[in-house]
């Protein structure tokens, strides 16, 4: 059973949210709140497989609810997607660098809704490649610098390779024909990966890659 926490100031916005996910014999909501300090509250006491969070909210707003998801070591089992009306605004970035799993825009259509919080329930980031090349503009008008700290040289050249690949948006699979490997090795990789460069997905494991210089738009 995936369990879902709805966090949305727009009661219209959780009670069809709501509605729509309870026909599904495979997720429960377990709890709603109209504001993002009322949500991780609500988060602690459920402990949710996802939490849905609106990006714009009062008292405390999405990306400021997610970093503090994030940040609390009894709350690492949520994967955060954040709503938004705006698709991808700069709204967004801040959210995938503040931990989100991947973002959904809210005129989504019901059976991708509903795909993407299954997806999000396995672990796997929210993020298809053409939301993957909005990253990359980003860091093109905006380069950070780079850096080779000791997590990036703790990375083998296949783990490397494997971050690649998950920056270009590929999946498992995908990696794996990428690299002529089973897709429960490039799992491996990618987790690996994961963990050496403290990501708690792969959402912050593509923001983190860009970040450490590890990936660049030239070699993505």
């Amino acid at each position: 059973m995936i369990r879902v926490l709805l966090v949305d100031d727009q009661p219209l916005i959780r009670s069809g949210f709501r509605a729509f996910l309870d026909l599904e014999d495979d997720i429960e909501v377990v709890a709603e709140a109209a504001n993002g300090l009322d949500g991780l509250e609500l988060a602690r006491v459920h402990l949710p497989d996802i939490a849905l969070i609106d990006i714009q909210m009062p008292v405390l707003d999405g990306i400021e609810t997610t970093r503090r998801i994030a940040a609390d070591p009894a709350l690492t089992g949520i994967h955060v997607v954040i709503l938004t009306n705006y698709g991808l605004d700069e709204y967004v970035f801040d959210a995938l660098s503040a931990g989100a799993a991947g973002f959904l825009v809210k005129d989504i259509e019901p059976e991708d809704f509903l795909h993407a919080v299954r997806v999000a329930a396995r672990g796997d980031a929210l993020l298809a490649p053409s939301i993957t090349r909005k990253l990359i503009n980003r860091y093109v008008s905006q380069p950070l610098p780079g850096t080779t700290g000791p997590a990036l040289e703790e990375l083998t050249s296949r783990e490397r390779e494997a971050v690649v690949l998950v920056a270009q948006g590929l999946s498992n699979d995908e990696i794996a024909d990428r690299m002529v490997i089973s897709p429960l090795t490039a799992k491996t990789h990618v987790n690996r990966a994961m963990t050496k460069l403290h990501a708690r997905d792969r959402a912050q494991l593509v923001v983190l890659a860009y970040e450490s210089g590890l990936v660049t738009p030239h070699n993505s």
